[in-house]
């Protein structure tokens, strides 16, 4: 009996280990567990923002683990929600991922973004930011 595991489980571990390690770089930070925190709470507000069709597209882009991270919790038909402004989707990442507040925030978002455009295509990110509200370019063209 062989304890290999399959190559879908080792391929998606090595993928989200690089991932998190993107993001703990883009903070500056070496806390890799803060950075999975910021990871998934930048990723769950933006994903309740958009449309489940852009949603979905976007995840389709994502790492298999990524993508179940991405996808935890989620409710398709409360979305999008309806957070028009900077600092209200500042708050929504502040409180999915225990965050000191906007500032904090703001940070966790800019890094998030930053590895969002190393990762998926230059079109979905385009597809994502055309459904947002034009002030939060600011936080991932950033």
């Amino acid at each position: 009996m062989t304890t290999a595991e399959p190559s879908i489980i080792s391929r998606s571990a090595e993928q989200a280990h690089i991932w998190v390690n993107d993001v703990a770089e883009a903070l500056g930070d070496d806390d890799h567990v803060y950075a999975y925190r910021a990871l998934r709470a930048v990723l769950h507000s933006v994903r309740d923002r958009l449309t489940v069709d852009v949603a979905a597209k976007l995840a389709a882009q994502l790492p298999t683990l990524i993508r179940g991270v991405y996808y935890e919790d989620w409710d398709p038909s409360r979305t999008p929600l309806p957070i028009h402004e900077v600092d209200a989707f500042l708050d929504h990442v502040a409180r999915e991922g225990r965050m000191a507040g906007e500032t904090e925030a703001s940070i966790a978002v800019t890094a998030v973004a930053r590895v969002l455009r190393a990762h998926v295509s230059a079109g979905e990110i385009e597809g994502v930011l055309a459904v947002l509200p034009n002030k939060f370019r600011v936080l991932i063209e950033a």
